[in-house]
């Protein structure tokens, strides 16, 4: 993609309630990359295995997974205020909970308190998404919004572990898990206690039925595309773990995901700068071919130093591929139902990484297959994009009616008029 033009809106960091949002949720949002590391850190000083800790670590990101879209749709039809501070409380309570379980002699309570805090977890990012259109009306500054959320996502998890390491190593686990509870509440109030949390209420639509935002058979084909762009995260992970094993380099655990994360906040902050041409469905397949394209290196199998560098390549990338994804979703998803459907993006990709880290699991005795993963996954966003253009099929950037901002009216239609 080439940059058409500067956006004539100015820096949206300066406008009223978006640094506050961005930073409430990305505090509340904390605990998904703390919770799996307190968790290994937590069984084993209960004396507990790894596996069974590993175990825990995916029902928790499973629960969460499904937990998400079911909490969005709650949020569409009742609002932000009460349903998130529920869903906050009920997760905080789980973890204060399980810092005082022994996970080795009461598995079965501290698996059910593993489950209820990931399925309680509110949909912080759906929601911060749907706000974005009342805090900042003008369509470019919604867009770089997204961006520079985007983008900062990954500073939950170079923060989040680190912080789990440090609390554990002056405290203990079980503080660690304490503190993680806190931290999500305390970020929950931040964004809570803002005007526009306060004041956004539901679109007024018809039911939505038991599909809800699914109905839309271009939002399904969206979904399944992006499941690609999770499996490629999801394998980056595990051929990081591999790489870091056969170099005998523990430091580089946490070096790749980490350059990652910080290509990715880089890539959001440049991207937030320009317009960029063509319709929103071109702009999403180019974000998708150059997500793929900055793959390729992984397949030269770089060295420690170099392997750092090239995993900040698809950072650069994944904020174009990912905004266009939910701008996507917010001109396909029927009226009334955007938490819920943004809910589904965030969990098609978390299914998506839970796919890629199993498979590339089973390819850790074959280093070039584990590399090749990641490209694999994201040639499938492409694939599943070509083939599905004529549902997904968005213009340019321009001016949508309503509370959730549809696209014109022939999109709109088109979209809701294939029941799944």
């Amino acid at each position: 993609m080439t940059a058409a033009q500067t956006p004539s809106s100015g820096p949206v960091l300066g406008k009223p309630y978006v640094a506050r949002l961005l930073v409430g949720t990305m505090v509340a949002r904390l605990p998904t990359g703390m919770v799996p590391v307190v968790l290994l850190l937590l069984v084993a000083d209960q004396g507990g295995a790894a596996s069974t800790a590993a175990l825990m670590c995916a029902a928790y990101g499973l629960a969460s997974a499904l937990g998400q879209p079911a909490l969005g749709r709650v949020v569409d039809q009742h609002g932000q205020t009460a349903v998130t501070w529920t869903a906050t409380g009920v997760t905080s309570l789980a973890m204060l909970a399980m810092s005082r379980v022994d996970s080795t002699t009461q598995t079965q309570l501290f698996i059910a308190l593993v489950v209820l805090a990931g399925i309680s977890t509110p949909p912080a990012e759906a929601s911060l998404r749907a706000l974005w259109p009342s805090v900042l009306p003008d369509p470019q500054q919604q867009r770089a919004a997204l961006a520079l959320d985007t983008g900062s996502q990954g500073l939950i998890f170079i923060a989040g572990p680190p912080l789990v390491a440090a609390i554990t190593t002056f405290a203990g686990p079980d503080t660690a898990m304490v503190a993680t509870a806190m931290l999500g509440l305390v970020g929950a109030a931040v964004v809570l206690t803002a005007g526009p949390s306060r004041s956004w209420r539901p679109g007024t639509a018809a039911s939505s039925g038991l599909l809800g935002p699914l109905r839309s058979f271009g939002l399904v084909a969206l979904l399944v595309a992006m499941t690609g762009t999770g499996v490629a995260l999801g394998a980056h992970t595990v051929w990081a773990v591999a790489l870091a094993e056969r170099s005998e380099s523990a430091l580089l655990l946490g070096l790749l995901p980490a350059a990652l994360s910080v290509g990715s906040l880089l890539g959001g902050t440049l991207y937030s700068r320009r317009v960029w041409p063509g319709s929103l469905t071109a702009q999403l397949v180019a974000g998708s071919a150059a997500f793929a394209v900055c793959w390729l290196p992984l397949l030269l199998s770089p060295g420690p130093a170099a392997a750092v560098a090239v995993s900040a390549l698809p950072g650069l990338a994944l904020p174009a591929l990912v905004t266009s994804a939910f701008l996507t979703v917010d001109a396909l998803a029927p009226a009334g139902t955007v938490t819920e459907a943004y809910a589904w993006l965030i969990a098609a990709i978390g299914i998506g990484q839970a796919t890629g880290t199993a498979f590339a699991g089973q390819l850790t005795t074959h280093p070039q297959l584990g590399a090749g993963l990641p490209g694999a996954g994201a040639a499938l966003t492409i694939a599943v994009l070509a083939a599905a253009w004529s549902w997904i099929y968005v213009p340019g950037t321009r001016a949508r009616r309503g509370r959730h901002r549809r696209v014109p009216a022939q999109c709109a239609g088109r979209a809701s008029a294939r029941p799944a």
